[in-house]
């Protein structure tokens, strides 16, 4: 993969025509979108010098002295950049800086930081949670979620304790501010049941692998993309858990795992590892899990996350996160007699306290049939014959083993080239992707969303209309006066989605 320059130092690239382009982000207009400023040279040296003179006339927020009568969204812009940026992940920069430049600068940061009170910021937040979205609001609605509205709670909050700490404000009048309560997401697990249809639609769709082996040991999405045959010992089973893959800005880039604790090793199932050993014979890569596409690079975790949508559907089961065959690994860990370190250790958690934490209901159901078996064996009676709950195996002839499932894998009816394709995202919300080649030679993706799926394929045949449409101009002015070829969305910074 090709190094990529810093965030803010802008994109350089070689046209066509031979030039080089050099493109910075001046800033973003009301919706969010990037405004942009472009360089030409013929050399991509004299392109970087040019590029860095346009990025020093444009600067950002001027090198004035932080004082408390500056706008709240200076002080802001100062300690993200300060403070916050240099201890954060690439990742979660992204969400800051989307968070900061769309809702809370545009909201309340020409407030003087000295005059901000909390009946601004509850005011704030208000607005927020009835209307405060900018984008996509066919796909989620005109308000933002109460997690968001916490999350922008929590930035304001943290940049408003370092004033108070370098003495430009008494108190933080976030503090008392009252909050969308914190709702934990309920955890949701396929059963043995929807595992089994599940597996075999994921064969006969050629991602057997990827979800056996995440099923097997509860890798996260971007520690399984990341995993490559160096990190495998066949002979022992031991499998190195060293990195991971995230997606910034449409680029692929790997680091260290999450935490400390994730840097783990993992003894697979002998079954597993011959699985792998014969997939090992099909892949020509370093990566356990290549991209069919880009040459040397992984599966990007948006595509397997949208993959695994497809399967479920076709299999019949719920729909689920991919963050879910995580705890649906736990759950059956757990249920099987696994210790709650070893698992711990396995999922790469800081601590036992903290899966304890996420999956108390599980141990504490564990306890109760613990407790029931011991009182009938202190009451000298016979025990409990249902051992599942212990983790033990189930009796064969009780009704918790499942039988082995006669389903066949859903084949489907295959749409027609160049009718785009729908996916139910959840249970209220599908998604239309339509993904013609442009004159440029490559693929544009567009997106739309409904909440049924009669709705997504009618919204889909007009979005198939209008960029035929677009790819049919953009080809003429690529043949009259030399265009690139790229949608309007590309040359402009953005991403449309309708």
């Amino acid at each position: 993969m090709a190094r990529k320059r810093k965030a803010g130092d802008g994109t350089v690239r070689q046209r066509k025509d031979g030039r080089w382009e050099g493109r910075i982000v001046i800033g973003y207009d009301d919706n969010g979108y990037p405004k942009t400023k472009n360089v030409l040279a013929k050399t991509k040296k004299e392109c970087v010098e040019k590029l860095q003179k346009l990025k020093e006339e444009c600067g950002g927020l001027k090198p004035e002295k932080v004082r408390s009568e500056m706008s709240f969204g200076d002080w802001l812009t100062y300690w993200y950049k300060n403070h916050s940026k240099p201890k954060i992940r690439p990742t979660t920069q992204e969400t800051y800086e989307s968070r900061i430049r769309l809702h809370i600068i545009p909201e309340i940061g020409s407030i003087p930081l000295n005059k901000l009170t909390q009946n601004d910021l509850q005011q704030f937040y208000g607005r927020l949670k009835k209307s405060g979205r900018k984008r996509f609001t066919d796909k989620y609605g005109e308000g933002l979620s109460d997690r968001m509205v916490r999350m922008c709670h929590a930035t304001c909050r943290s940049a408003l304790e370092k004033a108070v700490q370098d003495g430009l404000i008494r108190v933080n009048p976030a503090i008392g501010c009252k909050l969308p309560p914190k709702k934990a997401r309920e955890m949701q697990v396929l059963t043995r049941e929807e595992l089994q249809r599940f597996l075999i639609q994921a064969k006969f769709e050629g991602y057997y692998e990827v979800f056996l082996l995440d099923l097997a040991t509860g890798l996260r999405r971007g520690e399984l993309m990341a995993l490559q045959w160096d990190d495998l010992n066949f002979k022992t089973g031991v499998l190195n858990v060293n990195k991971q893959v995230y997606d910034v800005r449409g680029q692929l880039q790997i680091s260290t795992p999450k935490t400390k604790n994730s840097v783990r090793k993992i003894v697979l199932p002998p079954a597993v590892v011959a699985v792998l050993r014969e997939y090992k014979k099909t892949v020509n890569s370093r990566w356990m899990f290549p991209s069919p596409v880009k040459e040397d690079c992984p599966i990007t975790p948006g595509v397997v996350r949208r993959r695994l949508q497809l399967i479920l559907e076709h299999a019949g089961c719920k729909h689920v996160r991919f963050h879910d065959l995580r705890h649906t690994f736990a759950t059956l860990a757990l249920e099987n007699g696994m210790d709650v370190k070893t698992l711990s250790a396995m999922l790469g958690h800081v601590s036992a306290a903290t899966t304890l934490d996420i999956y108390t209901h599980i141990t504490d159901d564990m306890r109760l049939t613990a407790a029931a078996n011991i009182d009938c064996g202190i009451g000298k009676a016979a025990p409990q014959e249902d051992t599942s709950e212990l983790g033990q195996e189930t009796a064969p002839d009780t009704a918790e083993k499942p039988k082995m499932t006669d389903f066949k894998p859903y084949v489907g009816r295959k749409r027609k080239s160049g009718t785009g394709c729908v996916t139910e995202i959840n249970d209220h919300l599908f998604e239309g992707r339509y993904s013609p080649k442009w004159p440029d030679g490559k693929k544009h993706a567009r997106n739309i969303y409904a909440r049924t799926r009669e709705e997504c394929e009618a919204k889909l045949k007009v979005l198939i209309v209008e960029m035929k449409a677009e790819i049919a101009e953009a080809k003429l002015l690529m043949d009259l006066v030399g265009g690139d070829g790229r949608p309007p969305e590309e040359k402009n910074g953005k991403r449309t989605e309708k």
